[in-house]
């Protein structure tokens, strides 16, 4: 006889490879991910903060 099967616990791994799928699907089709936007924008103001430090004031 077969060994019975929790149905939560198999609903819930399908619903996880659902997002999963769909998560990597929006990643090829919106490119960067959060962590490398954080980063570039985190650079970009610390470019902006040394720019403005090296300003002369009038």
């Amino acid at each position: 006889m077969a060994q019975p099967v929790n149905l939560n616990r198999f609903r819930k791994a399908k619903a996880r490879a659902d997002k999963q799928a769909r998560a990597e699907e929006n990643a090829v089709k919106f490119g960067r991910t959060k962590t490398q936007k954080d980063l570039e924008k985190a650079r970009a103001k610390a470019a902006s903060d040394t720019l403005d430090g090296h300003k002369r004031e009038p």
